[in-house]
């Protein structure tokens, strides 16, 4: 008879990938290991190879969980607006630079069958970003519209490189900075 799952898998789970994703940012994805990861998430290999059968099989697994929360959280700010989104995306990327990172650096490694669920959510949040100036700029279109998206995911995307917790600005402050600048670069094109 197969053996059901403990009680914990879940959460067990969720710290094995936080401290999985923690490490492959830190370590570089291309020279991380399955035993590295198991080290650092304070496993056994074995323990690691339970949950996954390849670091590949792991990182899909880190991007896929992360933009499944990313998406569901733009979802619900996109309806109030540009300066809802950008809240919702900073807030969702607040305690995730470690997986945001490794969205940036190293989706592209994965196969194209594990790169898909990901991909997807990236042009989620790129239509979802799109409305939003379009609420505010109906006349934007083509390929302005697509340039003013990319350039409110480049004020976003890039805050894991310089943001520090506790010092400076926090990142609902930085919202609010960005929304303000995005609005007013909105009013002058």
């Amino acid at each position: 008879m197969a053996r059901g799952l403990a009680r914990d898998h879940a959460e067990k789970r969720d710290a094995i990938r936080k401290g999985a994703a923690e490490y492959f940012a830190k370590k570089g994805f291309d020279r991380a290991s399955m035993s590295g990861a198991a080290k650092a998430c304070g496993v056994s290999k074995a323990l690691l190879y339970h949950y996954y059968d390849s670091k590949e099989s792991m990182l899909s697994d880190i991007l896929k969980t992360h933009y499944d929360h990313v998406v569901e959280q733009a979802e619900q700010a996109a309806p109030d607006g540009l300066r809802a989104l950008m809240a919702a995306l900073l807030e969702a990327f607040e305690h995730s630079d470690a997986e945001h990172k490794l969205q940036l650096e190293t989706l592209h490694t994965l196969p194209d069958d594990l790169q898909q669920p990901v991909l997807s959510h990236q042009r989620t949040l790129v239509r979802l970003m799109s409305g939003a100036l379009q609420q505010q700029r109906p006349d934007l279109t083509g390929d302005r519209l697509r340039a003013a998206t990319m350039t409110v995911f480049g004020i976003i995307n890039w805050v894991y490189q310089w943001h520090r917790p506790g010092k400076g600005l926090s990142r609902a402050e930085f919202a609010e900075l960005a929304a303000d600048f995005a609005e007013g670069g909105l009013e002058r094109l």
